[in-house]
């Protein structure tokens, strides 16, 4: 078989090779796709069955609107799911159903509470008679519209990158609003009111500094991960790369005081620790960080009453039932452990408990008590791990990922997530002192849940990014046209222009050139470097999105190109 043919032969073989590879990728994400779909549909029937049940125990019939509801909630993640299938269709399968359902449940337990406040206040005459799950799902509508518009918009996540400063800018900006509001809400500045609205901007900045933090520690986690002195056996960073953390630990201390904010605090200043642990590989950073931390608490722990009665309360929950007790002890934690104490191992059964006598337990963290009585330890197990594994697939999606800003991005926001409810969940339960941020997905509130589906969304297009390197294999460089032999002088032309001679002479050998090109074990042509090898140094590693040119050759009918 001549030479040509048979390097034609082998080029086409790569290439039906490759086809093949990335048409069983594509097959395999179009399964997921439909794994999602079928996930999607069990969500919103779980939430459904939940409907029926809380209803059945607190009226004794079906509630009302049972068809239209479920029609919206499957018709909200259908749309969310064919914009995934279309715009992230290598994205990972559970983060959207996982989504779906928490939001879903949320809806079930606000609706549950909705039908006891009506009874317990109508009488009363206050706020708390009003409906939240209308509110609610009205915000459903808007924090799932714009998941996917950003699902749709944004084309890579690498997009946030060029603007990490300005996000940063923007959420300073945010983070100091509230201290301006002329009252508190529950003894914390943690909200903006315009025009007959009020939402909570941490919920923003949460996600807008994880943005920042990302696309800074990428550019300088070389510097911050150098050592300095070593102190009890602990190596410190140096004095003047702990700028950065002293500077947050500043502004999360500020927050805490101005504003009266645990939560938003802890979380702030615990991203920031979490994703400078991923950047530098340090744990002398945790160490201090964790230090730092413990420090500006207890200062403002001492010096701030608000502060200083949510500690007391965590301490002394019921001291509230003495006499005489400190004034900034509430009632609610100790109900809160009345109510998860009463839940036993399987709880009452959804509508069969009494949560509503905590105040407003749906419009705060104290959702989490209707978990705890109504589904009992094992219902409370079932939703901590929903969030374990969603946590877990954005953990699972940064490992995947092959650039830094993407890695410290999915990390930074799993850890926020976590972080949130960490303090939640460990503030009802008397782990941690109250914080009052929200349960995220469960507690009623549009900031919160706008937030949630904006980290939803950016978890989705990170791990469409992940999921395509997985997926689709990496394209190797087609192997160069065999050389040709050189031609000796006076042969005779050959009908295609190159001159033929039956016994040529040996060329002198030319100690450079075969220092530039080793030769084949076989001796038949020089091998290039890399080529075949996919472990070889000198292969091209074809970007994502770019595929490579193929090398230009010589002209095989002129022997004096290269």
């Amino acid at each position: 078989m001549p030479v040509g043919e048979t390097a034609t032969w082998v080029t086409r073989g790569r290439q039906e090779v490759r086809s093949t590879a990335r048409g069983e990728g594509r097959r395999l994400a179009a399964r997921h796709r439909n794994i999602e779909l079928g996930l999607l549909a069990l969500a919103v029937a779980v939430c459904l069955a939940g409907h029926i049940e809380a209803d059945l125990a607190l009226t004794g019939s079906l509630p009302p609107g049972l068809l239209v509801h479920g029609l919206t909630l499957g018709a909200l993640a259908g749309a969310a799911h064919l914009a995934v299938r279309r715009f992230a269709p290598y994205a990972d399968p559970l983060i959207l159903p996982l989504g779906v359902f928490l939001t879903g449940f949320g809806l079930v337990l606000l609706d549950r509470l909705d039908i006891s406040y009506k009874a317990a206040h109508s009488a009363k005459g206050d706020y708390q008679k009003l409906p939240a799950a209308p509110s609610q799902l009205m915000w459903v509508f808007i924090s799932v519209a714009a998941a996917i518009a950003l699902i749709v918009l944004v084309k890579h996540h690498r997009f946030f990158q060029r603007y990490v400063y300005l996000l940063m800018a923007g959420a300073l900006i945010l983070l100091a609003a509230p201290v301006a509001s002329p009252s508190d809400s529950f003894g914390a500045k943690r909200w903006i009111r315009l025009f007959g609205l009020s939402f909570e901007p941490d919920e923003f900045v949460k996600v807008a500094i994880t943005i920042f933090f990302a696309g800074y520690l990428m550019a300088s986690r070389d510097a911050l991960a150098l050592a300095g002195r070593k102190i009890w056996g602990l190596t410190l960073p140096r004095g003047r790369h702990a700028g950065p953390v002293l500077a947050i630990w500043v502004v999360s201390l500020l927050v805490l005081i101005f504003e009266r904010d645990l939560g938003t605090s802890l979380i702030f200043f615990g991203i920031f620790i979490v994703m400078l642990y991923v950047a530098t590989e340090r744990t002398s950073w945790v160490v201090l960080g964790l230090l730092m931390a413990v420090g500006g608490a207890a200062v403002v722990g001492t010096v701030e009453p608000h502060v200083h009665g949510r500690v007391e309360a965590w301490l002394h929950p019921l001291d509230y039932y003495k006499p005489v007790h400190d004034k900034a002890i509430s009632e609610q934690p100790a109900e809160a452990l009345f109510s998860l104490g009463t839940g036993h191992l399987t709880g009452t059964g959804l509508g069969s408990g009494r949560p509503w006598l905590i105040g407003f337990a749906g419009r705060s963290d104290f959702i989490f008590t209707t978990i705890g009585e109504e589904l009992g330890l094992a219902g409370v197990t079932a939703i901590l791990l929903v969030y374990v594994l969603l946590i877990q697939r954005g953990l699972r999606t940064a490992v995947g990922l092959t650039d830094p800003f993407g890695k410290l991005l999915a990390t930074g926001l799993s850890a926020a997530l976590a972080l949130q409810i960490f303090v939640v969940v460990g503030g009802v339960s008397g782990l941690v002192p109250l914080t009052g941020k929200a349960l995220p997905f469960l507690a009623a509130g549009g900031s919160s849940l706008l937030a949630n589906w904006l980290m939803v969304a950016l978890l989705i297009k990170l791990s469409d990014s992940s999921g395509r390197t997985a997926l689709e294999p990496a394209q190797p460089a087609p192997e160069p046209l065999p050389a040709r032999a050189a031609p000796a002088a006076g042969g005779a032309p050959a009908p295609n222009g190159t001159p033929t001679n039956p016994t040529p002479t040996p060329a002198a050998p030319n100690p450079a050139a075969a220092s530039r090109t080793p030769a084949s074990p076989t001796g038949s042509h020089p091998v290039t470097p890399g080529a075949g090898d996919p472990s070889a140094r000198t292969e091209l590693r074809p970007r994502y999105g770019h595929t490579p040119a193929a090398p230009q050759y010589g002209d095989p009918r002129n022997p004096t190109t290269t």
